[in-house]
C-alpha cells in the first residue's frame, strides 16, 4: 500500500500526467502531418534529391520570414513521428539535413502512388470539426444523422455532391488510395481475380480500381458502376465500361462484385441490402461466383500495436458518416443475413483485407 501511495504521489502521477498530455496534444502530430502537405515540404526535399537543410527547404516553401523558427519546430516534430528524418551536424555551425523516408515519399506530388489526398480528405476541416461535437451526438438516439450532419446539415455525400471543392477532395482522395492498395493487390494477390470472366466494381467512382484489374487482368471484362453524377465525369479510354446505378436497388449481372472500402461506410441494414443485390449479381459457387471486398476486419492482419491502433481509430474515425470497421463476427452477421454460404479473410493488406464471399 504504501510503494502505491508512493507512486500515486510520485513518479506514478508524472506518468500519467505524461499519458494525458501526450494524448491530449496528439493532434499536434496530424496539424504537423496537414501542415507539411499544405506547404509541400516532401516535393521541396525531392526537389533537392531527397534530403535538403532548411534554407534550401525554404527555396522551395512559401513562408514569411518571421516563421523560419516556427518551421524548424514543426520539422522537430515531423522526424520525431517518423515523416521526414534529420541528420544532425557535425558541426556547430552547420544546419541539420532533413531527408524523404519511405512514409515521406509518399507525400511527393509527383508519385504515381502518393498519398496526400487521401490525408487531406481524412484531415479536411470539413471532417474535422463534427468531432469537436461528437459528446453532444453521442447523447441522441440512433438510427439518427451522422456527426458530419449533425454539424453541417447535410450528409457528406450530399455535401460532396453539392460542392465542387470538396467532390474534388474526395474523388483524389479515392483514386490515390486506389491507386496504392491496388498496385499492391493485383502484383501480390491476384490470384482473388484468376478464374473470373467478368467484374463489377460497385461505387468505383472514375474506376481507378477496375481499370488496374483491367490491365493485369486483361482476359476479365472489367465494368464500373456508380451512381450517374459520377458516371457522367469518368475519363474514356480507360479501358472499362462505366454504367450508372444505385446500389441499394440492383447490381449489374457479373462473375464477381468488387467492393473496396464501401461496406464500412454504411450500417448493417444497408450492407445487407447491398450484398443481396450483389448475391443476386453473380452465378453459383460452383459456377465461380464470389463477391471480393477490401475492407477492415477488425483483430485481422498484423498482431503489432500501430497496426491494432489504426483499425479502432478507424472505427472511431467512421463514426463520422455512420459507418462501422467490424470483427470477424460482424462481418459473419452481414453475409449470414444476405445470404451468403461461405467467405474467406485474407488478411494481406496491413491494416485491411481482402475477404472474399462465396453465394
Amino acid at each position: 500500500m504504501a510503494t502505491t501511495q508512493s507512486n500515486d504521489h510520485g513518479a506514478g502521477l508524472l506518468d500519467a500526467q505524461l499519458e494525458l498530455y501526450a494524448n491530449t496534444l496528439a493532434v499536434v502530430k496530424s496539424m504537423a502531418l496537414k501542415t507539411a502537405m499544405d506547404l509541400g515540404i516532401a516535393d521541396a526535399i525531392h526537389h533537392h534529391g531527397g534530403a535538403a537543410t532548411l534554407p534550401q527547404i525554404l527555396t522551395r516553401v512559401t513562408l514569411h520570414p518571421s516563421k523560419i523558427p516556427c518551421l524548424r519546430r514543426l520539422m522537430r516534430v515531423l522526424t520525431l513521428t517518423g515523416v521526414f528524418a534529420v541528420e544532425k551536424p557535425t558541426a556547430a555551425d552547420e544546419p541539420p539535413v532533413y531527408a524523404l523516408t519511405p512514409v515521406s515519399r509518399l507525400l511527393v506530388s509527383s508519385g504515381n502512388l502518393q498519398q496526400a489526398p487521401i490525408m487531406s480528405l481524412l484531415l479536411h476541416p470539413s471532417c474535422i470539426t463534427p468531432f469537436l461535437r461528437i459528446g453532444d451526438w453521442l447523447q441522441r438516439e440512433l438510427p439518427g444523422p451522422s456527426i458530419f450532419e449533425h454539424t453541417h446539415g447535410r450528409s457528406l455525400w450530399e455535401v460532396a455532391d453539392g460542392d465542387a471543392a470538396f467532390s474534388k477532395v474526395f474523388d483524389d482522395a479515392m483514386v490515390s488510395d486506389s491507386r496504392l492498395v491496388m498496385d499492391v493487390v493485383v502484383r501480390e494477390h491476384g490470384e482473388v481475380f484468376r478464374g473470373i470472366s467478368s467484374l463489377v466494381d460497385v461505387a468505383g467512382g472514375h474506376g481507378t480500381a477496375a481499370q488496374a484489374i483491367a490491365r493485369a487482368f486483361p482476359e476479365v471484362k472489367c465494368s464500373v458502376m456508380d451512381l450517374a453524377h459520377v458516371v457522367a465525369k469518368a475519363p474514356g479510354g480507360t479501358g472499362v465500361e462505366y454504367i450508372a446505378g444505385d446500389m441499394f436497388e440492383s447490381i449489374p449481372p457479373a462473375n464477381a462484385v468488387f467492393l473496396k472500402w464501401i461496406i464500412h461506410d454504411w450500417g448493417d441494414d444497408e450492407c445487407v441490402k447491398v450484398l443481396k443485390n450483389a448475391k443476386k449479381a453473380i452465378p453459383s459457387k460452383d459456377a465461380g461466383g464470389k463477391v471480393i471486398i477490401i475492407d477492415v476486419v477488425v483483430g485481422a492482419g498484423p498482431p503489432d500495436q500501430k497496426h491494432i491502433e489504426l483499425q479502432a481509430l478507424f472505427g472511431a474515425y467512421m463514426m463520422l458518416i455512420n459507418g462501422v470497421e467490424r470483427d470477424e463476427k460482424e462481418w459473419k452477421k452481414v453475409f449470414i443475413e444476405a445470404g451468403f454460404s461461405g467467405y474467406k479473410i485474407i488478411p494481406v493488406l496491413g491494416f485491411r483485407s481482402i475477404i472474399e464471399v462465396y453465394p
